[in-house]
């Protein structure tokens, strides 16, 4: 059966990182609400670099409910969890050391299985599969927010430009051991999981993103992978952005409100 077309992006442009990062923070509040008052548990997926540093704004919020988070990662690299270039590392120094999310419901990879691609993408898979299968009786999970950022190449995830895994339209989690950005063994999320997801957000902030961003909104058909996320309707994709990053983007703005 078809999917309906997806919704358009949602862009919404920040005068400054105070603004965009409490305004994220109020958007993720509202989603984990939705998500506890339907089903009791908050399902998120979050990638590295700059974005975990942009949930500052939740660190001590009184509306957060951190026993109700579920966290995966949408794409890992395969290093030890105390490796520099560690993603878990760096969600839990910035975030997690600082909140009361049950370790439990912090899924990292199986660290013995760094020598083994497949066999770790496939635990990861089942590691999702327990989380969603037997709840929500879906082809692929359906995640109630996955944060992603962008890349000076317009990869997002370990989703880049040209490759091979652009086109995967049947695993949930796949490997690649030749990411043109070190380190080159990583694991992601694919684009049916990314984009069966209820909410997908973008956080991207700097006048580095500009021309980036403009190619991604006003140019989607250049097929860069950050264009390339579509969420499935009811899904629907959002852009908290800077005006530092959107001053090239023609796109039309929204004004931020809940």
């Amino acid at each position: 059966m078809a999917h309906p077309a997806p919704h358009p992006p949602i862009l919404y442009s920040f005068p400054d990182a105070g603004s965009l990062v409490s305004s994220l923070a109020s958007f993720i509040l509202k989603a984990q609400k939705e998500a506890v008052e339907k089903k009791g548990r908050f399902t998120v997926a979050l990638s590295g670099g700059s974005l975990p540093k942009m949930l500052s704004g939740l660190i001590g919020h009184p509306s957060v409910k951190w026993d109700k988070w579920h966290v995966f990662y949408a794409d890992e690299r395969v290093v030890p969890l105390d490796d520099p270039d560690s993603n878990h590392l760096l969600c839990t120094d910035t975030l997690f050391s600082k909140v009361a999310i049950p370790p439990e419901q912090i899924h990292a990879i199986d660290t013995s299985l760094l020598d083994d691609l497949e066999e770790l993408a496939d635990t990861y898979e089942k590691e999702l599969i327990r989380e969603f299968a037997q709840k929500d009786a879906a082809r692929f999970p359906v995640f109630d927010l996955i944060l992603l950022g962008m890349g000076p190449d317009g990869h997002t995830a370990s989703l880049f430009p040209g490759h091979a895994l652009l086109a995967e339209d049947d695993r949930w989690i796949a490997w690649l051991d030749d990411s043109p950005k070190p380190p080159p063994k990583r694991i992601t999320f694919t684009y049916p999981v990314i984009n069966h997801a209820l909410r997908v957000a973008f956080v991207a902030s700097g006048a580095g993103k500009v021309e980036m961003l403009r190619t991604v909104l006003d140019e989607p058909e250049k097929g860069l992978p950050s264009s390339r996320v579509k969420p499935v309707s009811p899904g629907q994709l959002y852009w908290f952005v800077d005006d530092a990053a959107s001053a090239a983007v023609q796109y039309s703005r929204t004004a931020f409100k809940l």
